[in-house]
């Protein structure tokens, strides 16, 4: 069976509302309820909120006998004879607000869930606490659920560790800072594959974040298999030692131009410009009110068409509402309900098996219709973002430049003096300089002049602009030379200089495919290949001596993989792996994760963010960029 991400993580959750005790499923293997119905209390913090929200409703905690919710930091009132459950991050924060409430005997017994493994010092704060307060014996079990990530698809999953791409590309950044942030995103790793109970084969390209993850998580997996009772023998599950998935590690300077690209598919264009958020989404209704949306599994129109191009699903919602005009047309007709037809009483039985099939088809038109009038809405307020900020022009021009490998003069002129937002025009500007193989001095400052005129902050376009042309530098050195920049460039910029801007090669290759795409491929085919043949590769399972290796069984070919992007991900990668694992014979698996989805924009600011850190950008420039 494939990985399923959403169902693992859904069935941890629904175990933990009822109190950690085995839950029956239903056939089906649908969402199961606990033998014994309890009555119980919710609490969680932020973090943990986020877990929850795109896996659980509110009519999924009643079923599983949760009363009230309540955010963990919020003022509360006791509620006798009752248990609680607890879920939040194990942090001091937490853990003193823990003590207080259990001191205060709010509820009648404390189940502690904790979204990661708690560290020794916090649980001794917790034990101690306890027991000064004389409330131990309200404390009924404390558990390390590994938890920590959000699954926002059936394969697709953040870590939501913010502005991740800063910290690791800081400059100022020192080697705490660092392996701190790397702790933090393997130990959300560790929690993706304990909920899969899979242990997998690493690969990665060598140096940078994407090596140190590796490296550490490789080393994290090898200590917790050590113990005999650990988290991948539980739950009987021995299949993953004959077909192991692959998980792939990749920084997101492997590939930048994918985070700043303006996309014309629907989902990415839908987080994108109109903000999804944890597959919730606020859009303007026809009259000035706030329309709240929720897109995910349950929407089969989004999960169909979410990677067309946008004028295509135009296209689709117009076919899907004359088909649901068709099919209730024919329920009128079948019963009467139209104006010139006839009830025939002499068919009596006939008349009824009509009436009883109209009745039990009327839920399943009322949910199409509302699906329909949904993504139409949707749809209406992405049209007029579109024409308003011309983004169809951007989206067009980025891809012929990326192509061509450069564009004319006047159309870069025309596009970034016309219509968009500074933002807009800001990402064109860098999509321009990251796609053109070489550009002239005069050029750069041709479009430099240009983002000034429409008073754009370029902080951002000043340091991708220094990130390249420190790689030409590096590709023209020769070897002793090469060394001395790479070390005074680590020295200004951090961790992860290799290959920010990778150059046209990691930009499109001839079939359109991300350069992502095309390496997690030959990952997973396993054939030999010059591209991936220098990768680390590390199995956990493997003899410390032995592991990098090239043994057979660690090159594939794999039916699963887990790819993981450090710095922030976005739905066209997603939707770009999907396509590959889809158009394979037989259908590959492909699970997408990463630290934080951003928009074009939200990764943007990033990069601004590291341009004045390294006193780059326009200072002159008064307004912030929108």
């Amino acid at each position: 069976m494939a990985l399923n991400l959403r169902q693992k993580q859904t069935e941890c959750i629904i175990r933990m509302l009822n109190l950690n005790q085995t839950v029956i499923n239903p056939i089906g293997g649908g969402v199961g309820t606990a033998n014994e119905e309890v009555y119980k209390i919710l609490i969680y913090d932020r973090f943990c909120q986020d877990i929850l929200s795109p896996l659980i409703h509110v009519k999924d905690l009643r079923k599983h006998g949760v009363t009230l919710y309540f955010l963990v930091d919020k003022d509360r009132k006791p509620v006798h004879d009752v248990p609680a459950v607890y879920f939040v991050q194990p942090t001091q924060v937490n853990i003193q607000r823990i003590v207080s409430d259990t001191s205060r005997a709010l509820y009648d017994s404390f189940h502690l869930n904790f979204s990661s493994s708690i560290p020794r010092p916090l649980l001794e704060d917790l034990a101690s606490g306890a027991v000064n307060s004389d409330s131990i014996q309200r404390i009924s079990k404390v558990h390390d659920q590994y938890l920590e990530f959000v699954t926002l698809e059936d394969n697709l999953f953040s870590l939501a560790n913010k502005n991740c791409y800063v910290q690791l590309n800081d400059p100022s950044a020192g080697d705490k800072e660092i392996e701190e942030i790397i702790e933090k995103i393997v130990s959300g790793l560790f929690c993706v594959l304990a909920t899969l109970v899979v242990v997998p084969i690493i690969r990665c390209p060598r140096g940078g974040p994407s090596e140190m993850v590796a490296s550490l998580l490789d080393q994290r997996l090898r200590d917790h298999l050590l113990a005999k009772n650990n988290l991948f023998t539980e739950g009987g599950n021995f299949t993953s030692s004959f077909q192991r998935p692959i998980l792939c590690i990749f920084d997101r300077n492997f590939e930048l131009s994918v985070a700043i690209q303006h996309e014309f598919r629907y989902k990415p264009l839908v987080h994108d410009v109109l903000g999804l958020r944890l597959n919730r989404l606020n859009v303007k209704g026809e009259k000035g009110g706030m329309k709240s949306f929720e897109l995910d599994h349950s929407d089969p129109f989004w999960m169909a068409n979410g990677s067309l191009e946008f004028p295509e699903v135009a296209v689709e919602i117009e076919t899907q509402l004359n088909k649901y005009k068709k099919d209730v047309e024919e329920v009128n007709r079948r019963t009467g309900g139209n104006a010139g037809a006839e009830f025939d009483g002499t068919d009596l039985i006939g008349n009824t098996k009509h009436l009883m099939n109209a009745v039990n088809s009327l839920p399943e038109l009322t949910e199409r219709k509302q699906v329909i009038d949904k993504h139409t809405n949707i749809a209406t307020a992405l049209l007029g973002e579109i024409k308003e900020r011309s983004l169809d022009s951007y989206a067009k021009m980025e891809s012929e430049t990326m192509i061509r490998g450069g564009i004319d003069r006047n159309e870069l002129l025309s596009l970034l003096r016309g219509k968009g937002s500074k933002m807009d025009k800001l990402r064109f500007a860098i999509m321009y300089l990251i796609s053109t193989e070489s550009l002239s001095p005069s050029e750069v400052e041709m479009v430099e002049v240009a983002l000034r005129e429409s008073e754009v902050d370029t902080s951002a376009f000043q340091y991708v602009k220094k990130i390249k042309s420190l790689n030409i530098s590096l590709a023209s050195a020769n070897s002793a030379s090469r060394s001395n920049i790479v070390d005074w460039a680590e020295k200004l910029y951090g961790q992860s200089i290799s290959a920010v801007t990778a150059g046209v090669k990691n930009l499109l290759s001839s079939d359109h495919q991300l350069a992502l795409t095309r390496t997690v491929d030959a990952l997973m085919e396993g054939k030999p290949n010059p591209e991936i043949d220098s990768y680390l590769v590390l199995d956990p399972r493997a003899p410390k001596s032995t592991s990098g290796s090239s043994s057979s069984h660690l090159k594939g070919p794999f039916k699963e993989a887990i790819v993981f992007m450090i710095g922030g991900g976005n739905y066209v990668e997603h939707g770009s792996l999907q396509d590959l694992a889809h158009s394979q014979q037989p259908a590959k698996h492909v699970i997408y994760g990463t630290t934080e989805i951003l928009t074009g924009g939200e990764f943007i600011e990033q990069l601004a963010v590291l341009g004045k850190k390294m006193g780059l950008g326009s200072s002159d420039i008064a307004p912030p960029i929108k």
